[in-house]
């Protein structure tokens, strides 16, 4: 299994661990670990589609260390609102397919989820919500295999690491 198919499972076990009254702790891990399943099968399919092969795994990780969240989300909010004139060049005439703004989307709302979750601590969190969030990330696992070895995502993946960096 990869980490991000695990992160994925334990975020679901998370959501519903207690049954009758669910720790905000657990609720609370629960979002922050939708969100990192997301993020982390982003980068390994970033990562692994630059570098394959047995024997560049320790150049895949130092690469993952380069992806920083904020860029990310930057980005993924120019995709989720198919606006991304930088990067139209890249997509050979196609028009961004839904699967990859709905991934685009999940990013965005499961960052701020996670960053509510993991900083605010006033915030309560209901079971529903937390499960409506890990079933966003379920979602969005579900989409990128449809797109993941499209142009599309090629462009996404590329704009999630240099975005700020490239030029027309």
């Amino acid at each position: 299994m990869h980490l991000h198919t695990d992160l994925l499972r334990q975020a679901q076990h998370l959501a519903v661990r207690e049954p009758r009254r669910p720790l905000q702790a657990s609720l609370r891990r629960a979002i922050s670990t939708s969100y990192y399943a997301l993020f982390h099968l982003l980068v390994s399919d970033a990562t692994g589609r630059m570098f394959p092969g047995k024997g560049r795994a320790s150049l895949r990780y130092c690469l993952a260390r380069a992806f920083v969240h904020g860029h990310m989300k930057t980005v993924a909010q120019q995709f989720s609102r198919n606006d991304i004139s930088k990067l139209t060049p890249a997509l050979n005439g196609e028009s961004l397919q839904p699967e990859i703004i709905s991934v685009a989307a999940a990013f965005v709302d499961l960052q701020q989820a996670r960053h509510e979750a993991d900083y605010d601590t006033a915030r309560r969190f209901t079971r529903g919500e937390a499960l409506t969030l890990v079933d966003q990330a379920q979602k969005a696992f579900a989409d990128w295999r449809r797109v993941r070895k499209s142009i599309q995502a090629d462009t996404f993946l590329a704009g999630l690491l240099a975005f700020d960096r490239m030029r027309v």
